[in-house]
């Protein structure tokens, strides 16, 4: 694979998402301004300019019409793609860190942080199409999580919603009653802080990774432990292959130790694991940092990875030369 290099955050890198199509790829970091890019050539299109802290999360609707943001500035926003106009803004009185549109896009989950006195919650809103007619009432807030939730995800047919983060444990909640379905079990779950989790492109499964050092793989109806993939540092970015039976992981020490270490002692690199034999299969290099962010373009023929170093890296069959913005 050959690697393009895309620079344009003045911070690290946070979250990565591919649109449906796969042709654009936007970013978000700690630079306060989400960007969008060409995923073809390491072009960039635009900024998203409007939140005033850490962007963490972002998600493209299915017709690449609507952007979400969520962010540290207690807000999470709707953009329209095309211009880059902030559309709407939900307020809430702490760190707005996970977002996703649910099937359809007519809903979003947005998850809040244990801040100041707030405990932490996932809380489902409604998007409408017409902007003027966008309202920040919740339809539904889950609480009850000890610790701060890093993702929520939705479920097959926006039935469930899929929590995980600092408590590490991993949660299934109804969407109609808020109660909690089923949830990771202790001994068979991650021992540390989850970090990230995405799911298959069919909804069946989904990868969690975790500051203990391992990726497992759970049976999204059933929560059912299907693999586990342990590495040698901590895991801050997974994902699934739409294409192969190929999982990536990636990580690196804490920020605040990343200064601490010689930079040639870092373990900077996605790593390929296969999803069925468990069994390590190859891996790429390139940042310079630990690597927070890790996507599959949706063609499942090339992936990009983002950085504590500021970088984004599209690695790519198709690419043939190191572009950096």
């Amino acid at each position: 694979m050959r690697p393009i290099l895309m620079k344009g955050h003045e911070r690290p890198l946070t979250f990565l998402r591919y649109n449906r199509d796969g042709d654009l790829l936007f970013s978000c970091a700690k630079d306060h301004t989400p960007n969008v890019w060409f995923a073809d050539n390491g072009d960039r299109l635009g900024t998203y300019r409007g939140h005033n802290g850490a962007v963490w999360t972002c998600d493209v609707s299915r017709d690449s019409t609507r952007l979400i943001t969520g962010s540290a500035d207690q807000t999470a926003k709707l953009w329209d793609v095309q211009t880059g106009q902030e559309l709407f803004t939900f307020r809430f009185d702490a760190p707005a860190r996970s977002v996703e549109f649910s099937i359809g896009d007519g809903l979003a989950v947005i998850t809040t942080d244990n801040f100041m006195d707030n405990v932490p919650t996932a809380q489902v809103k409604r998007i409408t199409e017409d902007p003027d007619d966008q309202s920040e009432e919740s339809l539904l807030v889950i609480t009850g999580i000890k610790g701060r939730i890093n993702r929520a995800v939705w479920g097959p047919l926006n039935r469930t919603i899929i929590t995980a983060g600092e408590d590490a444990t991993v949660r299934i909640w109804d969407t109609e009653t808020g109660k909690c379905l089923k949830e990771s079990d202790k001994e068979q779950g991650h021992q540390k802080a989850i970090s990230s989790l995405s799911k298959s492109a069919d909804w069946s499964h989904f990868l969690t990774g975790s500051l203990d050092k391992t990726a497992k793989l759970w049976d999204t109806r059933t929560m059912t432990l299907i693999k586990t993939y342990v590495t040698e540092r901590p895991v801050n970015a997974v994902d699934i292959s739409p294409l192969l039976d190929h999982v990536v992981i990636g990580g690196g020490q804490d920020a605040m130790n990343v200064t601490m270490t010689d930079r040639r002692a870092g373990k900077f690199e996605a790593k390929f694991f296969h999803k069925i034999l468990q069994e390590e299969i190859g891996g790429v290099k390139g940042h310079f940092g630990p690597i927070n962010a890790l996507v599959f373009n949706p063609d499942g023929r090339s992936f990009s990875s983002g950085g504590e170093d500021g970088y984004k890296t599209v690695f790519s069959e198709a690419a043939s030369s190191i572009i950096v913005v």
